[in-house]
């Protein structure tokens, strides 16, 4: 089976590497000021085949591998007027680009939209470094250009223009992102492959795809994501991408300080300081960020620290060098979950005053960029990680049940070790007269990982050590630890097949092997709490399988709009939490299997003159074997090795049918200001529509009570809407949202409001929330300031089955922040 899948691979290597024989041309050229200056880091942008390039110390570009014809040359810099020229290309050509000031009384608004003329794209271009985002559903977040709640990185209105987001909201002041969308569980946003600057940063990319750490939205430039189709590049997720860009080194300055300081509703304070800048072929970008807050319930505490730091050296024009190092702590106490009896009576309430949750994250990477020749770029990561997360405290499927100081509490302990490598040859070349591109890459990921599940200490404090021998009959016991390996060879190329049609099929091949190691406890108790069996049993599982993925993207150019179409094989490994976890709220199928399926999406996105751009597409997702819950009786091994009902309803998760999810996703940003206040470059008017339709079906289904049900964490309708508006320098965003009823499992179990015992089913009802912010420049400072749910509705938006519940964790009231930045 292995040969015969490399001799397949063979094959589609060498179709997507027909090159042309056609002459391969260069387009070089200097950028400067207007005092004839080189201006370093500058950026230049060919539209037609949408490659882009910075200008390196000495203000110079290159362009290779082109075809004879003519071409349409961007070029800018922060703080200079946009220089765009129609360049005919017979030979090799050399051009000197003088760039001129904006006008010194232009507003920091007037300085945004002349920014945003040309790079405020809601999608990537079509090669971006050594990737290629042809015929993808793309969406690009420019954090500068947002008006909200970025100390917290509030998601709704970080990620207001992206389609069809579900999200998580409990007011942990941006800890974790919590994401989903499509039918996709928003946990951790576990669904999408989740990158910075590129590189892999959750626990374990297949085995344990959860995101603890999320880099603060103040040291962000972009924020990409890329939908299922991302899946030939990044990894085989239904989700795609969700890669978090950081801002440059400063090009122009050898030192550039920036300080942001946040005030904020219950107690929260935050503090962002960054340094960067560049001397010479060196570069460099810092920060620290501190947050603390008490949170808006009882027994709601946390705090953390984060520090990133990035270096680069320009070893020559074709080659650099970058390495980073992010680190992370923090400790929250977590108040718990509630019934839905106790959310409509109180839903600031808690009874959890002894549960804990800390994180300890280390992330070290090293880049290699290079040019091998002119048509021909090469990029090599390496990155490791070596992370911590512990969680303690009381939990039953009892939420209701106080917290009783005198018995233990359950303590898991996650150690995770990794390292991977990705490889990327991106080359340029002619084929049948037309450019065309190709990538090719690979990837190597291997982990470490030890899981622990026992007695905690019968004390309040954040003390995660364990207490076995104190408790020695305590039910949930088990050590493990899971060895996994993924090996990837993927590649995509662009065929531009006629000057409006192009063409992107790719394929990836990957290698799992999941291992889990190590042994739990089975204890039965008599009622008096006796030890009738004590045993630990060894569970010792190896799955491994490869295969191939296909997918095959494409567009075609109508004038300012573009079609666009795709459709890609998706797959979701088991995770070790899916192989063995204790949960006293659910349960495991020890059958449980990998998901498969695919993502298509067919689209029309572009401009109407100058004013209005839009996004407009239907997609469909097929999920096979996919994985859910659903409610059932409880079961266990009794002493003499049957299974037996306990008389408790649980949640059961295992491969619950196959499932079908539809949808309309779009997206419209109308400029106003033009057309109700022609030649004021002051004003600021935008309205923006952001709206999900989706439906869905579970088409088959071997458990009971599941077949023609819809698919859980599917809002029918998901809306964001609002205005940003401004004059001068003061900016101002509102914003509002909607999103319909939801179910949380695949019995679709209704809500009962009068439940007073659990919390952990039933559906989240429809929701709606109103955000307003503002910001003012003034010289070297920035105001921020705004209210979050101003008219504060009381709403959740999850149902926890483990932490930080169980039960229901209700989403933060009506809050306020302020922030005062420093810019020299």
């Amino acid at each position: 089976m292995r040969s015969k899948a490399f001799r397949v691979l063979y094959i589609l290597f060498l179709l997507f590497s027909g090159f042309g024989a056609s002459a391969q041309l260069s387009l070089t050229g200097k950028v400067t000021n207007p005092q004839g200056q080189p201006l370093a880091g500058a950026e230049a942008y060919l539209k037609e085949p949408g490659v882009q390039t910075a200008a390196d110390s000495q203000g110079r570009f290159r362009f290779d591998g082109l075809a004879s014809g003519t071409y349409t040359l961007v070029v800018f810099a922060f703080e200079y007027q946009v220089y765009e020229s129609r360049v005919e290309l017979r030979e090799n050509r050399e051009l000197a680009v003088g760039l001129q000031y904006l006008s010194m009384e232009l507003s920091e608004v007037v300085l945004s939209q002349q920014r945003e003329q040309r790079f405020a794209l809601q999608r990537l271009k079509k090669v971006e470094g050594t990737a290629l985002f042809a015929g993808k559903k793309s969406e690009v977040i420019l954090v500068d250009n947002l008006t909200g709640n970025l100390a917290a990185n509030n998601p709704r209105q970080v990620y207001n223009q992206v389609v069809g987001l579900n999200i998580f909201d409990y007011g942990d002041a941006g800890l974790q992102l919590n994401i989903g969308g499509r039918g996709l569980d928003p946990n951790r946003t576990a669904n999408f492959n989740v990158r910075q600057n590129g590189y892999d940063i959750s626990a374990d990319a297949l085995g344990y795809p959860e995101s603890y750490y999320t880099p603060p939205a103040e040291a962000l430039e972009q924020i990409q994501v890329v939908r299922g189709a991302a899946s030939l590049q990044y990894g085989p997720q239904f989700g795609g991408l969700v890669n978090f860009v950081f801002k440059k080194p400063a090009p122009d300055k050898k030192i550039e300080w920036v300080s942001r300081q946040t005030l904020g509703s219950f107690d929260f304070l935050t503090s962002f300081n960054s340094l960067s800048g560049t001397l010479g072929k060196f570069s460099y970008y810092t920060y620290f960020n501190y947050k603390e807050g008490s949170g808006f319930r009882p027994n709601s505490d946390f705090s953390s620290r984060n520090l990133f730091a990035h270096v680069g050296y320009q070893l020559s024009s074709d080659t650099k060098i970058s390495f980073e190092a992010t680190l992370l702590n923090y400790l929250a106490q977590q108040p718990g979950g509630l019934t839905d009896a106790q959310f409509g009576e109180d839903p600031e309430f808690s009874n959890r005053p002894r549960n804990w949750f800390e994180v300890d994250w280390r992330l070290l990477s090293a880049r290699l960029e290079h040019r091998f020749s002119p048509r021909t770029d090469f990029s090599l990561y390496v990155a490791a990680l070596e992370a911590s997360r512990s969680a303690l405290g009381f939990r039953t499927n009892r939420v209701s049940q106080p917290d009783d100081p005198e018995e233990p509490r359950e303590l898991l302990v996650d150690e995770f070790q990794n390292i991977s490598a990705e490889a990327r040859l991106l080359n340029r070349y002619t084929a049948w007269g037309r450019d065309a591109v190709l990538l090719i890459g690979s990837k190597y990921y291997q982990t470490d990982n030890q899981q622990q599940q026992g007695p905690g200490t019968a004390a309040a404090n954040a003390d995660f050590t364990f207490a076995s021998d104190q408790f020695p009959n305590y039910e949930r016991q088990s050590q493990f630890d899971f060895p996994n390996l993924n090996l990837a060879l993927f590649g995509e190329n662009i065929f531009n097949l006629s000057d409006r049609f192009t063409l992107t099929p790719g394929f990836r091949y990957e290698y799992i092997r999941t291992r889990s190691d190590g042994s739990y406890r089975n204890i039965v108790l008599d009622l008096a709490g006796n030890p009738l069996l004590n045993e630990e049993i060894e569970d010792n599982r190896t799955f491994e399988r490869d295969f191939f993925l296909f997918g095959l993207g494409s567009t075609y150019a109508l004038g300012r709009a573009e079609l666009y179409a795709n459709i890609s094989q998706n797959y979701r490994s088991v995770t070790f939490n899916d192989i063995r976890v204790v949960n006293p709220t659910f349960q495991i199928d020890p059958d449980i299997s990998d998901e498969n399926g695919f993502t298509a999406d067919l689209g029309i996105r572009g401009r109407l003159r100058e004013f209005f751009s839009y996004d407009l597409s239907v997609f469909g997702l097929l999920y096979d074997d996919r994985l859910g819950e659903i409610l059932r009786n409880e079961t266990r091994t009794n002493a003499s090795g049957e299974e037996v009902e306990t008389g408790r309803v649980v949640r059961f998760r295992g491969n619950i049918g196959t499932a079908v999810i539809y949808g309309l996703e779009g997206f419209g940003d109308l400029d106003a200001a033009p057309l109700l206040f022609p030649g004021n470059e002051r004003v600021r008017l935008n309205a923006f529509l952001n709206l999900a339709l989706t439906d869905s079906r579970y088409t088959e289904s071997s458990q009971n009570n599941v077949e023609g049900n819809q698919v859980e964490f599917i809002p029918s309708v998901n809306l964001k809407t609002g205005l940003r508006f401004g004059y001068g320098n003061l900016l101002g965003s509102l914003q509002y949202t909607y999103l319909s009823e939801q179910f949380t499992d695949a019995t679709n179990a209704p809500r009962d409001p009068e439940d007073n015992q659990r919390g952990i089913e039933g559906t989240i009802p429809a929701y709606d929330i109103l955000d307003l912010s503002f910001s003012y420049a003034f010289g070297k400072f920035r105001l921020e300031a705004g209210i979050n749910n101003l008219l504060d509705n009381s709403y959740f938006t999850r149902r926890a089955t483990g932490y930080p519940g169980p039960g229901i964790i209700p989403a933060e009231p009506r809050t306020f922040y302020t922030t005062l930045q420093v810019k020299l």
